[in-house]
């Protein structure tokens, strides 16, 4: 076995102090029957990322985290990466104009789906008129929109095959945050709409049952937030690939903030995954690194190892560098920043090196501020295959400083 148990705490990798003491807590509260940490764990708030809780008859609003189901989305394409890189950069350009990154949209394209007829909005109906036709309007406005922060489009390169494949990240947007913070406020005795306090980095998580009102309104809410993600991936995917007039023959889409109803050790349980992947016994899932990395498809083994991780992996490369040390500190006054530890040249002579065409994106996203992704894929080596190794090429996200209350 490549993992260790620390007070009780299953640990791939190296451990982190400070995700380490979250992850005890985690364990301290609650019907848990497990806690584990995998290799690209650092702290968040409440449940640390790449951590993962498994409970009995309960579920965490805090632990799935804010922005519900944001997860991956990668497809191959009937292309050739050659015949796209000689007009990489005009193909950026069209992405990058096309697609909505940060807080608004970029063209008016209201996104019509299915998915508002979902019987499940009836659980904010049930909080309030107000508060469903708030979220209900929100959700339209933003379905399709990819946001800020680590949130991206990319290109890809399969070296062994030289097909392009395209690949998204991001989740439930403000929709999303929204339904977190709500079932937070009432968790806590406040108004679904209320401004809350925010939440403590070390605070012990918020637990709700499963057999209680509240905790069954979250878990539909949850649920419903989870298609809205994968609605909003499909699109943004679909839109590129009618830029590139191509068409795709294998994909791969899956959360890595969210909650599922598993069966482990003969026990019904809510496994709780904030920046963790599912990878059951042959199913496939899509790890991204980093924009000066490779990103990889992978598939869960069979394998013993595999079961003692509850069927998890990693969800990328993890971050060893917080975006103010990277960055700095950002005065939104003047919109300037100060005291950060990567140049914007550093990172442009990084991304460049490693032959990407990139649009957007400050340096608290720079290649330096994460791990490189073959470390934590070697630390789980025993629970997942390798089955595609990709290369970017070209990287969209949103612009440098882009203020977005929804971004993590």
């Amino acid at each position: 076995m490549t993992y260790q148990t620390i007070d009780g705490v299953r640990v791939w990798g190296n451990p982190d102090a400070g995700a380490l003491s979250q992850a005890k807590t985690c364990a301290e509260h609650g019907n848990v029957v497990q806690v584990l940490l995998m290799a690209d764990h650092h702290k968040g708030y409440s449940q640390p990322i790449g951590g993962v809780v498994a409970y009995e008859g309960q579920i965490s609003p805090s632990g799935v985290g804010y922005d519900i189901a944001c997860g991956n989305k990668a497809v191959r394409t009937n292309v050739l990466a050659a015949d796209i890189k000689p007009i990489l950069p005009a193909v950026m350009d069209q992405i990058a104009r096309k697609i909505s990154f940060g807080v608004g949209r970029v063209n008016s394209e209201k996104v019509d789906h299915d998915l508002f007829d979902d019987p499940d909005w009836s659980v904010y109906s049930a909080i309030g008129k107000q508060e469903h036709d708030k979220l209900k309007a929100l959700a339209r406005d933003q379905l399709g929109t990819v946001g800020s922060g680590n949130h991206y489009v990319d290109l890809f390169e399969e070296p062994e095959t030289g097909l392009l494949w395209i690949g998204n990240h991001f989740g439930s947007r403000g929709f999303g945050h929204k339904t977190a913070s709500g079932f937070l406020n009432l968790a806590a005795g406040r108004d679904f709409l209320a401004n809350a306090p925010g939440e403590k980095m070390d605070q012990p998580p918020v637990l709700l049952d499963l057999d209680s009102e509240l905790g069954d309104l979250y878990y539909r809410a949850m649920k419903l937030a989870g298609r809205y993600a994968y609605a909003g991936r499909d699109y943004v995917i679909a839109q590129v690939l009618s830029l590139l007039s191509a068409s795709a023959d294998f994909e791969v889409h899956n959360h890595h903030n969210y909650a599922w109803k598993e069966t482990h050790v003969g026990k019904t349980t809510m496994v709780v995954r904030k920046g963790a992947t599912p990878s059951a016994p042959g199913q496939l899932g899509f790890i991204g690194g980093s924009m000066g990395d490779i990103s990889v498809i992978v598939r869960g083994k069979d394998t013993d190892e595999n079961r003692d991780s509850f069927y998890s992996t990693v969800h990328g490369a993890g971050r060893i560098m917080s975006r103010t040390q990277a960055a700095g500190k950002m005065n939104w006054k003047t919109r300037s920043r100060s005291g950060g530890q990567i140049t914007p040249e550093q990172m442009k002579q990084a991304v460049l090196a490693f032959g990407v065409e990139l649009r957007g994106a400050g340096t608290d996203e720079s290649p330096f501020v994460y791990r490189k992704l073959q470390e934590v894929l070697d630390a789980h080596a025993g629970t997942i295959e390798v089955l595609h190794v990709l290369k970017p090429i070209g990287v969209c996200m949103a612009g440098a400083d882009e203020f977005d209350p929804y971004k993590d």
